[in-house]
């Protein structure tokens, strides 16, 4: 959600700061802007619609300065229109502020200012905290330089925070503050970066410093100094490295990201197993908890908590927990389990799965877990994100960029690394079977049959056309193929705009099948488990006139008599099925989302790093 660039240094801060909002595009947006200092005086140029648009708008009147910031917006205060787009400035034409999250109490800090004879101009929250700065500014900046006055107005703030703000009575710095929303600086050769996340900075530099809760960084073109809670004491911060290249965050000649990004599940999810499993299956190697397994083995309870695609893998991932080490499991929402009064305690390991690493309601959950001794774990595909350096232990995805807002490979790697997990702990169990053999056996070949299915890409295509105008979508799915179901309609839903929903299939008698008729699609993942059971829900589907869609790997005649379409896909052991079953389902959501003339990688209203509530 929203985005965020900072330049200072030696070359013109436009081009770099509109490139890297191009970057950022992909968090999901409605408007953009830039600020710079020019001539000796701020200069902002904002407007809704997209990077684009704002390009066209400067290039009437271009901005000409060696410093300046930028932000892409994703509405939550105010209409996504011109005025309320960032950066905002305050009322002395001093400060201008670019800021991710949200501000739970600006309403209070508003009325503050409107007791000294301070109006704002927007519906926004971020102009608030603009203005509120500014105040101060006015009222201290005789007796307290401008990182201490900064630090003074965001102790009166509730909420979350990416802000980067610049003063014109400090011309040569950018100042960045964190609490709750991603910063990261990039360290150049007289110059310096500041982004929501390293997209943007990658083509300049590779060496980058996370922001920690709270620090405050003071930013020039030649150096950096991050500030802890107290103001007085300089923090010491690793130089890290961008471990990707700047060709994973290319199209690479696909159409779009997301049908790159499904395609490229051959390679991720072999990244996300590399170095975990020996060729020989002896043994599963997971370093990045391994100091951590008692704790997990002896734990009374596992939650595993996550939100959207994330929570269908824990549900995966929950499955398997349960079925091979006997441990009990509860897999929540984590805006739900974050305001519950759950019994967590010492003897509770809860584990936390986000792609970006950011997301608001899973950091939170974890927070409060932590609050009450329980062991926390996180499972993330950014490196370096908050919820990796928060959590005790984890596990990285190594799923490499994912740029399309609706998430494919990230799932499909989540779901390989819950079930090396769990292998890993059975393993450090002692808990020994045929079953766990299998699984270790088909980890090893799991990428032939990830390029294997891949090639019912124009099978579907054909599909996809007879669809393309369905108002609803019904999929259907038993155990392990349940969250399949949720996460093919997910992916529907969400690129293209047809309303759908994921069921248990015996659930669909329950309600659903009030809605079925000859214009309704079910969508049916058939697996050997529970076969006769899901037949027969299939045949209730046909017995109302529904068209049917199968995706199994158990063709024959009798499924072909009850469907119009199937969807053959590779056999596999029922653990890891769900990667082989959701890539069809990826394809046809993708294929009915172009055919509808949709923007498969930017849907309307979404973003890919919730970093708000």
């Amino acid at each position: 959600m929203c985005g965020i660039v900072g330049y200072i240094g030696r070359r013109q801060s436009q081009k770099i700061i509109l490139s890297g909002l191009k970057r950022l595009e992909y968090r999901g947006y409605d408007s953009a802007g830039i600020a710079t200092f020019n001539e000796e005086k701020i200069s902002v140029t904002k407007c809704s619609g997209k990077v684009t648009d704002l390009e066209k708008k400067l290039s009437n009147k271009p901005h000409s300065s060696t410093m300046g910031i930028g932000h892409t917006r994703w509405a939550t205060h105010g209409a996504p229109n011109d005025n309320n787009a960032h950066p905002h400035i305050d009322f002395n034409n001093k400060i201008v502020v670019v800021h991710n999250g949200i501000f739970e109490n600006y309403s209070s800090i508003k009325q503050l200012l409107l007791e000294n004879g301070i109006y704002t101009k927007t519906d926004t929250d971020t102009e608030v905290i603009a203005q509120f700065i500014g105040f101060l500014y006015s009222k201290e900046k005789d007796f307290m330089p401008f990182n201490a006055i900064l630090r003074m107005a965001l102790k009166e703030v509730v909420g979350t925070y990416g802000l980067l703000v610049m003063c014109l009575d400090q011309p040569e710095k950018i100042y960045a503050a964190k609490s709750g929303a991603p910063l990261v600086i990039g360290v150049g050769d007289g110059e310096n970066f500041i982004a929501s996340d390293t997209s943007p900075i990658i083509e300049h530099t590779r060496n980058i410093v996370y922001l920690d809760e709270e620090e405050i960084a003071v930013v020039t073109k030649d150096d950096y100094k991050v500030l802890g809670d107290d103001n007085s004491v300089v923090v010491p911060k690793e130089i890290e490295t961008i471990k990707y290249s700047l060709d994973q965050i290319e199209k690479g000649g696909y159409e779009h990201f997301m049908l790159k990004e499904i395609f490229e599940q051959f390679s991720s999810v072999s990244e996300s197993i590399r170095g975990r499993i020996a060729p020989d299956i002896a043994e599963v190697r997971m370093g990045g908890i391994s100091g951590w397994t008692n704790n997990i083995l002896e734990a009374n309870q596992i939650y595993i908590t996550a939100c959207g695609t994330s929570w269908h893998a824990g549900l995966i991932g929950g499955y398997m927990i349960e079925e091979v080490l006997g441990i009990p499991v509860k897999v929540e929402y984590a805006s739900e389990l974050r305001y519950r009064k759950a019994p967590i305690d010492s003897k509770t390991v809860v584990m936390a799965i986000s792609q970006s690493g950011e997301t608001a309601d899973t950091l939170a959950t974890i927070r409060k877990s932590k609050e009450k001794g329980a062991t926390t774990v996180g499972i993330v595909n950014v490196v370096g994100s908050t919820i990796a350096r928060e959590t005790d232990c984890g596990v990285y995805i190594h799923a490499g960029p994912e740029i399309g807002v609706a998430s494919t490979k990230a799932f499909t790697s989540q779901v390989t690394i819950l079930c090396l997990m769990t292998l890993y702990l059975a393993q450090k169990k002692g808990v020994e079977s045929e079953d766990i053999t299998q699984m270790k056996t088909e980890l090893i070949t799991l990428t032939e049959k990830v390029k294997t299915v891949l090639k019912v890409d124009d099978l579907i295509k054909k599909i996809a056309i007879d669809y393309k105008d369905s108002q609803n979508f019904l999929y259907l799915g038993r155990g392990y193929q349940f969250p399949v179901a949720l996460e093919g309609a997910l992916k529907l839903k969400e690129i293209s705009y047809i309303h759908a929903e994921g069921y248990p299939a015996a659930e669909m008698k329950h309600g659903p099948i009030a809605l079925i008729d000859e214009k309704m699609p079910v969508v049916a993942v058939v697996t050997h488990r529970a076969y006769d059971k899901i037949v027969s829900n299939i045949q209730q589907v046909k017995a109302r006139g529904g068209k049917v869609i199968i995706v199994t790997s158990e063709v024959n005649k009798e499924l072909e008599n009850f469907s119009e379409h199937i969807i053959e896909v590779p056999s596999i052991h029922h653990c890891l099925s769900p990667i082989i079953n959701i890539i069809p389902l990826q394809l046809l959501a993708y294929h009915i989302a172009v055919l509808r003339r949709c923007n498969v990688d930017q849907p309307r209203n979404l973003a890919k790093s919730v970093t708000v509530e």
